[in-house]
């Protein structure tokens, strides 16, 4: 009996220590992110999307941070299935959580091709014929998201159930933020709503249920 004890309080800070990743993803993320939008030069938002920070001689910055962020979304993964252990969903979350962790980084090691002028030196307009390695990362891209916006209905749905109607619409609109189409003439400026809704969901969602493990 004393080794279950003990037992239990080393699985609860594990856990903890893996929803703190998750927490961690989303600010990381965005705080890499909007110090190479300030600094690098030639970047613009409306033109160029997140991704293409990855490219240039600066672009090892943008892809160790989806690396980061991506194995932050495993640890949320991690973390969930350890702590949501019963209700509608405690299967499938995880899953579709860790699907978009695994997106992340494999869109970090996969870049995006140079384009619009971006890097400096790089031909104004789109390039004429996408690379694999750009393919992959849209691919990967376009698949993390999909499953985060699964995750945000199965979280819907299982709000429903427990009759908690805030919690439902915000995850609902989540989904329906992250599903919709994307627009060719504001691409870049939609992606980046994505992803602060994105790392919004995982960052609240891992918040909550660091708070809801704790004892009372």
């Amino acid at each position: 009996m004393a080794t279950v004890a003990a037992t239990v309080p080393a699985i609860r800070r594990s856990s903890d220590r893996l929803l703190l990743a998750g927490v961690l993803a989303g600010p990381v993320f965005f705080a890499s992110a909007v110090t190479q939008m300030l600094t690098r030069e030639g970047y613009n938002i409306t033109r160029h999307p997140i991704s293409q920070l990855a490219t240039g001689s600066l672009g090892w910055i943008q892809i160790t941070t989806f690396v980061l962020a991506g194995f932050g979304g495993l640890a949320l993964a991690a973390g969930i299935r350890r702590t949501l252990t019963v209700g509608t969903g405690r299967r499938v979350l995880p899953i579709f959580v860790g699907i978009f962790g695994a997106g992340l980084v494999a869109a970090g090691v996969f870049t995006m091709d140079p384009e619009h002028g971006f890097p400096v030196g790089t031909p104004d307009g789109p390039v004429d014929q996408m690379s694999w390695h750009s393919i992959a990362h849209s691919t990967a891209a376009a698949i993390a998201f999909t499953a985060l916006a699964i995750a945000a209905i199965v979280l819907t749905v299982r709000h429903v159930r427990r009759r908690a109607p805030l919690p439902a619409v915000l995850n609902g609109v989540a989904a329906l933020i992250l599903l919709l189409p994307m627009s060719p003439s504001h691409m870049s400026i939609q992606i980046a709503v994505n992803g602060l809704v994105a790392f919004t969901w995982t960052t609240v969602l891992a918040l909550s249920l660091r708070r809801s493990s704790r004892p009372a």
